[in-house]
C-alpha cells in the first residue's frame, strides 16, 4: 500500500510538469484564437489528450473524447476545431507565439474531432438528459423548460416574467485545477445551492463550472446570496487541495423580455 503523503518519483514529477506546461500553452493559444469562455476550457478530457501526446501515443481516441465533452458543454463545432488547431500549432511550434490555423491541421484529426462532436450534438437533439450525473442536479434543458413555463404564465397574466422571478447563477473558477478537484468542486457547489434553495426553487447545473437557480422575487434574494457565499466558502475550504479553486462568482440577473433571450442567457452563463 502506498504511503499517504509520500513524495512522488522524480520521473512522475517531470511528467506532471510537462503536462502542465503543454496544457498551459494550449490554453493560451486557444484563448488567443477566440475561445469565448475561459472558465470552461479546462475539461478533464484536456488532460487525457495532453497525456496521450506526451507519451507519443495516438491522440485520436482522446481527441474524440474531448470533442464529445466540448459538444456536451455547449461549445460549437467551429470553436472546437479552432481549439484543435491551437493544440496542433503548439505541438508544431516550440516558440512562445503560435498562430492556430484550422486549414493547417491534419484532416484526419479534424475528421475524428468533427465526427465525435456531431455524434453528441445530434444525439442531444433527440434525447436530452434530465439529471446531470455528477452533481445530481437537473440540467440546463430542464431550466429552459421551467423558464418556458414561467414566460407562458406571465404572458397569460399580462405581466413580464422578470416581474416575478430572477435568475441566480454561480460560476466556479476551475481554470487552475484538474481531474478530481474539478469534480469535487462542482459537487460541493451543487450541495451549497441545494442547502440554501431548499423550498422548491428550480435549481440546475447549466455548464461544466456553472450552476443556477430560478427564484421568485420575494425580497429575500440578497440575504440568500450572502448565505450561499458562506456555504460555498465553507465547503471549498474543507480540503486544502481545493485551495487553487478561484472564488466562486455569484450573479443575480434580471430575466430578459423573451423566453428565447432567457435560453440564450442560460447558454452563455453555462459557459462563463
Amino acid at each position: 500500500m502506498p504511503v499517504v503523503g509520500a513524495p512522488r518519483h522524480p520521473e512522475q514529477q517531470e511528467r506532471d510538469r510537462e503536462l502542465r506546461s503543454l496544457r498551459a500553452r494550449w490554453r493560451t493559444a486557444s484563448l488567443s484564437s477566440g475561445w469565448r469562455f475561459p472558465s470552461d476550457w479546462g475539461l478533464p478530457e484536456v488532460d487525457a489528450v495532453c497525456a496521450a501526446v506526451l507519451k507519443g501515443a495516438s491522440a485520436e481516441v482522446s481527441l474524440a473524447g474531448l470533442a464529445r465533452a466540448r459538444a456536451a458543454s455547449g461549445a460549437g463545432l467551429a470553436e472546437t476545431l479552432a481549439d484543435l488547431a491551437a493544440l496542433h500549432a503548439v505541438l508544431s511550434n516550440e516558440g512562445s507565439f503560435v498562430v492556430p490555423d484550422v486549414d493547417a491541421t491534419p484532416s484526419r484529426l479534424l475528421r475524428v474531432t468533427a465526427v465525435a462532436w456531431a455524434d453528441v450534438a445530434m444525439d442531444r437533439l433527440s434525447t436530452v438528459e434530465v439529471i446531470d450525473p455528477l452533481t445530481g442536479l437537473p440540467t440546463a434543458a430542464y431550466l429552459r423548460t421551467r423558464l418556458g413555463e414561467i414566460y407562458r404564465q406571465a404572458e397569460r397574466d399580462g405581466v413580464g416574467a422578470n416581474e416575478g422571478h430572477l435568475l441566480l447563477a454561480v460560476a466556479v473558477d476551475l481554470s487552475g485545477v484538474t481531474g478530481w478537484q474539478r469534480l469535487t468542486s462542482m459537487i460541493l457547489a451543487a450541495e451549497a445551492l441545494r442547502a440554501v434553495f431548499d423550498g422548491g426553487e428550480s435549481v440546475a447545473c447549466i455548464g461544466p463550472s456553472s450552476v443556477a437557480v430560478l427564484v421568485p422575487k420575494d425580497g429575500r434574494i440578497s440575504a440568500r446570496a450572502v448565505l450561499l457565499r458562506r456555504e460555498l466558502n465553507e465547503r471549498l475550504a474543507v480540503d486544502a487541495q481545493l485551495a487553487e479553486v478561484g472564488q466562486p462568482r455569484i450573479k443575480v440577473i434580471r430575466l430578459p423580455s423573451t423566453h428565447d433571450a432567457a435560453c440564450e442567457l442560460v447558454n452563455d452563463l453555462g459557459r462563463g
